[in-house]
Protein backbone atom coordinates (compact mmCIF):
# COMPACT_ATOMS: atom_id res chain seq x y z
CA UNK A 1 0.00 0.00 0.00
CA UNK A 2 2.87 2.30 0.39
CA UNK A 3 3.46 3.11 -3.21
CA UNK A 4 -0.47 4.00 -3.77
CA UNK A 5 0.23 6.11 -0.54
CA UNK A 6 2.87 8.11 -1.95
CA UNK A 7 1.18 8.95 -5.32
CA UNK A 8 -2.02 10.00 -3.55
CA UNK A 9 -0.37 12.96 -0.79
CA UNK A 10 1.93 13.41 -4.05
CA UNK A 11 -1.28 14.02 -5.99
CA UNK A 12 -2.54 16.20 -3.25
CA UNK A 13 0.50 18.11 -2.49
CA UNK A 14 1.03 16.75 0.69
CA UNK A 15 3.91 16.28 2.66
CA UNK A 16 4.75 12.45 3.04
CA UNK A 17 5.70 10.48 5.88
CA UNK A 18 8.72 8.39 6.90
CA UNK A 19 7.50 4.99 6.64
CA UNK A 20 9.17 2.08 8.80
CA UNK A 21 8.12 -1.84 8.59
CA UNK A 22 7.80 -4.06 11.29
CA UNK A 23 8.10 -7.31 10.52
CA UNK A 24 5.70 -9.95 9.77
CA UNK A 25 5.00 -12.16 12.98
CA UNK A 26 4.53 -15.10 12.58
CA UNK A 27 3.12 -18.26 15.20
CA UNK A 28 5.41 -21.34 15.82
CA UNK A 29 4.18 -23.41 12.89
CA UNK A 30 6.04 -20.51 11.32
CA UNK A 31 2.88 -19.19 9.51
CA UNK A 32 1.09 -15.32 9.78
CA UNK A 33 -0.99 -15.06 12.95
CA UNK A 34 -4.82 -14.44 12.04
CA UNK A 35 -7.71 -15.44 13.02
CA UNK A 36 -7.53 -18.45 10.98
CA UNK A 37 -4.69 -19.16 12.37
CA UNK A 38 -6.08 -19.16 15.78
CA UNK A 39 -4.62 -16.02 17.30
CA UNK A 40 -5.90 -14.82 19.82
CA UNK A 41 -7.36 -11.13 20.51
CA UNK A 42 -6.36 -8.51 23.02
CA UNK A 43 -9.25 -9.48 24.86
CA UNK A 44 -8.74 -12.79 24.85
CA UNK A 45 -5.32 -12.86 26.33
CA UNK A 46 -7.25 -10.23 29.13
CA UNK A 47 -9.85 -12.93 30.10
CA UNK A 48 -7.53 -15.29 30.41
CA UNK A 49 -5.33 -13.22 33.34
CA UNK A 50 -2.40 -12.14 31.08
CA UNK A 51 -1.34 -8.96 32.57
CA UNK A 52 -0.56 -5.42 30.06
CA UNK A 53 3.04 -5.48 31.34
CA UNK A 54 3.94 -9.05 30.29
CA UNK A 55 1.84 -8.13 26.61
CA UNK A 56 3.96 -5.35 26.20
CA UNK A 57 7.11 -6.89 27.24
CA UNK A 58 6.83 -9.60 25.21
CA UNK A 59 5.60 -7.19 21.85
CA UNK A 60 8.87 -4.94 22.58
CA UNK A 61 10.90 -7.73 21.51
CA UNK A 62 9.18 -8.79 18.50
CA UNK A 63 10.94 -7.98 15.50
CA UNK A 64 13.22 -5.29 17.46
CA UNK A 65 16.71 -5.81 19.44
CA UNK A 66 17.61 -4.33 22.20
CA UNK A 67 20.46 -4.26 24.81
CA UNK A 68 17.57 -3.89 27.45
CA UNK A 69 17.23 -7.02 28.86
CA UNK A 70 14.93 -6.95 31.28
CA UNK A 71 11.55 -6.31 32.75
CA UNK A 72 10.93 -2.46 31.59
CA UNK A 73 7.96 0.05 31.84
CA UNK A 74 6.19 1.38 29.09
CA UNK A 75 8.67 4.66 29.93
CA UNK A 76 11.69 2.34 29.46
CA UNK A 77 10.67 1.04 26.54
CA UNK A 78 9.60 4.06 24.69
CA UNK A 79 13.48 5.51 25.63
CA UNK A 80 15.05 1.93 24.62
CA UNK A 81 13.64 1.70 21.16
CA UNK A 82 15.60 2.50 18.01
CA UNK A 83 13.97 1.93 14.76
CA UNK A 84 17.18 0.88 13.23
CA UNK A 85 17.03 -2.41 15.19
CA UNK A 86 13.81 -3.68 14.07
CA UNK A 87 14.61 -7.21 11.94
CA UNK A 88 14.26 -7.49 8.49
CA UNK A 89 12.84 -11.21 8.66
CA UNK A 90 9.74 -12.43 10.24
CA UNK A 91 9.45 -12.50 14.21
CA UNK A 92 7.95 -15.00 16.16
CA UNK A 93 4.96 -15.03 18.44
CA UNK A 94 5.61 -17.48 21.32
CA UNK A 95 3.30 -18.01 23.93
CA UNK A 96 6.01 -19.65 26.39
CA UNK A 97 7.98 -16.48 26.06
CA UNK A 98 5.10 -14.67 26.73
CA UNK A 99 4.23 -16.57 29.87
CA UNK A 100 7.87 -15.60 31.25
CA UNK A 101 6.95 -12.39 31.10
CA UNK A 102 3.73 -12.61 32.65
CA UNK A 103 5.06 -14.55 35.77
CA UNK A 104 7.16 -11.57 35.97
CA UNK A 105 4.91 -9.46 35.69
CA UNK A 106 2.86 -11.10 38.61
CA UNK A 107 5.70 -10.97 40.80
CA UNK A 108 6.54 -7.53 40.43
CA UNK A 109 2.51 -6.34 41.54
CA UNK A 110 1.94 -4.28 44.90
CA UNK A 111 -0.77 -5.29 47.13
CA UNK A 112 -3.22 -2.80 45.26
CA UNK A 113 -2.32 -4.03 41.63
CA UNK A 114 -2.41 -7.46 42.96
CA UNK A 115 -6.06 -7.37 44.48
CA UNK A 116 -7.59 -5.64 41.31
CA UNK A 117 -5.76 -8.51 39.82
CA UNK A 118 -7.00 -11.35 41.83
CA UNK A 119 -10.34 -9.90 43.11
CA UNK A 120 -12.58 -12.10 41.14
CA UNK A 121 -10.74 -15.16 42.80
CA UNK A 122 -11.81 -13.98 46.38
CA UNK A 123 -14.52 -15.15 48.24
CA UNK A 124 -17.14 -11.86 48.62
CA UNK A 125 -17.08 -10.16 51.80
CA UNK A 126 -13.46 -11.01 52.95
CA UNK A 127 -11.77 -8.41 54.82
CA UNK A 128 -9.22 -6.41 53.65
CA UNK A 129 -6.58 -8.20 56.25
CA UNK A 130 -7.52 -11.65 55.34
CA UNK A 131 -7.26 -10.46 51.46
CA UNK A 132 -3.86 -8.63 52.08
CA UNK A 133 -2.04 -12.15 54.26
CA UNK A 134 -3.85 -14.35 51.66
CA UNK A 135 -2.33 -12.49 48.34
CA UNK A 136 1.12 -12.15 50.48
CA UNK A 137 0.93 -15.79 50.77
CA UNK A 138 0.08 -17.09 47.22
CA UNK A 139 1.29 -14.15 44.88
CA UNK A 140 4.89 -15.79 44.65
CA UNK A 141 3.79 -18.81 43.48
CA UNK A 142 0.83 -17.77 40.43
CA UNK A 143 1.00 -17.00 36.92
CA UNK A 144 -2.80 -16.83 36.53
CA UNK A 145 -5.90 -15.91 38.76
CA UNK A 146 -6.92 -19.53 38.06
CA UNK A 147 -4.22 -20.61 40.10
CA UNK A 148 -5.16 -18.03 43.16
CA UNK A 149 -8.46 -19.31 42.64
CA UNK A 150 -7.67 -23.04 43.22
CA UNK A 151 -5.71 -21.48 46.64
CA UNK A 152 -8.47 -19.55 48.24
CA UNK A 153 -10.71 -22.99 47.84
CA UNK A 154 -8.21 -24.58 49.69
CA UNK A 155 -7.34 -21.64 52.23
CA UNK A 156 -11.05 -20.64 52.86
CA UNK A 157 -13.36 -23.22 51.60
CA UNK A 158 -13.93 -26.94 53.25
CA UNK A 159 -10.73 -29.53 53.93
CA UNK A 160 -9.56 -30.51 50.44
CA UNK A 161 -10.00 -34.10 49.73
CA UNK A 162 -7.41 -36.36 49.39
CA UNK A 163 -6.76 -39.12 47.09
CA UNK A 164 -5.24 -42.72 47.86
CA UNK A 165 -2.06 -41.75 47.63
CA UNK A 166 -1.85 -38.73 49.91
CA UNK A 167 -4.38 -39.93 52.33
CA UNK A 168 -2.03 -43.10 52.85
CA UNK A 169 0.74 -40.39 53.03
CA UNK A 170 -1.08 -38.91 56.12
CA UNK A 171 -2.28 -41.91 57.75
CA UNK A 172 1.33 -43.15 58.20
CA UNK A 173 1.93 -40.18 59.77
CA UNK A 174 0.25 -41.62 62.67
CA UNK A 175 -2.68 -40.53 65.38
CA UNK A 176 0.18 -39.01 67.92
CA UNK A 177 1.31 -36.87 64.76
CA UNK A 178 -1.77 -35.28 64.28
CA UNK A 179 -3.29 -34.71 68.24
CA UNK A 180 0.34 -32.83 68.85
CA UNK A 181 -0.45 -31.05 65.51
CA UNK A 182 -3.76 -30.44 66.81
CA UNK A 183 -3.13 -29.49 70.26
CA UNK A 184 -0.83 -27.12 69.04
CA UNK A 185 -2.69 -25.81 66.44
CA UNK A 186 -5.73 -25.37 69.43
CA UNK A 187 -3.19 -23.33 71.27
CA UNK A 188 -1.23 -21.37 68.94
CA UNK A 189 -3.62 -20.58 66.25
CA UNK A 190 -2.15 -20.80 62.78
CA UNK A 191 1.68 -20.58 63.88
CA UNK A 192 3.61 -23.03 62.18
CA UNK A 193 6.54 -23.11 64.47
CA UNK A 194 4.68 -23.90 67.09
CA UNK A 195 2.47 -26.65 65.18
CA UNK A 196 6.23 -27.94 63.79
CA UNK A 197 7.65 -27.98 67.30
CA UNK A 198 4.79 -30.26 69.01
CA UNK A 199 4.86 -32.91 66.09
CA UNK A 200 9.15 -32.64 66.25
CA UNK A 201 8.81 -33.17 70.40
CA UNK A 202 6.04 -35.95 70.00
CA UNK A 203 7.22 -37.87 66.81
CA UNK A 204 11.27 -37.21 66.40
CA UNK A 205 10.13 -36.64 63.03
CA UNK A 206 12.44 -33.80 60.78
CA UNK A 207 12.84 -33.07 57.45
CA UNK A 208 10.23 -33.94 54.81
CA UNK A 209 9.15 -36.96 57.06
CA UNK A 210 7.73 -33.98 59.41
CA UNK A 211 6.74 -31.27 56.99
CA UNK A 212 4.91 -33.31 53.93
CA UNK A 213 1.97 -34.93 55.98
CA UNK A 214 1.43 -31.73 57.76
CA UNK A 215 0.75 -30.02 54.41
CA UNK A 216 -1.16 -32.63 52.64
CA UNK A 217 -3.40 -32.65 55.32
CA UNK A 218 -3.76 -28.44 55.60
CA UNK A 219 -3.77 -28.17 51.49
CA UNK A 220 -4.75 -31.20 49.90
CA UNK A 221 -1.10 -30.55 47.99
CA UNK A 222 2.32 -31.66 48.37
CA UNK A 223 3.58 -28.75 46.70
CA UNK A 224 2.70 -24.67 46.90
CA UNK A 225 3.18 -21.52 48.85
CA UNK A 226 5.10 -21.32 51.69
CA UNK A 227 3.29 -23.04 54.30
CA UNK A 228 3.87 -20.37 57.08
CA UNK A 229 2.05 -17.30 55.39
CA UNK A 230 -0.61 -19.86 53.90
CA UNK A 231 -1.22 -20.82 57.10
CA UNK A 232 -1.92 -17.29 58.33
CA UNK A 233 -4.43 -16.36 55.72
CA UNK A 234 -6.48 -19.17 57.19
CA UNK A 235 -8.98 -18.29 58.87
CA UNK A 236 -9.32 -19.18 62.73
CA UNK A 237 -9.61 -22.17 63.30
CA UNK A 238 -9.37 -23.91 59.86
CA UNK A 239 -5.87 -25.53 60.69
CA UNK A 240 -6.82 -26.99 64.03
CA UNK A 241 -10.27 -28.33 62.13
CA UNK A 242 -8.15 -30.02 59.17
CA UNK A 243 -5.30 -31.17 61.75
CA UNK A 244 -7.83 -32.31 64.42
CA UNK A 245 -9.70 -35.31 61.86
CA UNK A 246 -6.47 -37.33 61.74
CA UNK A 247 -5.89 -37.34 64.93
Amino acid sequence: NTPRQLLILAALNLPAPEYGHVSLIVGPDGAPLSKRHGAASVRDYRERGYLPQALTNHLFRLGHSSSEQGFLSIEAMARAFDPRHLGRSPARFDEAQLDVWQKEAAHRLDFAQAFEWLKETLPPHLDAAAAHAFIDAVLPNIVFPAQAKAWADIVFGAPPALDATDEQLVRSAGVNYFSAAADAAAISGEDLPSIVAAIRTATGRKGADLYRPLRVALTGRTHGPELAPLLKAMPPGKAYERLARFA
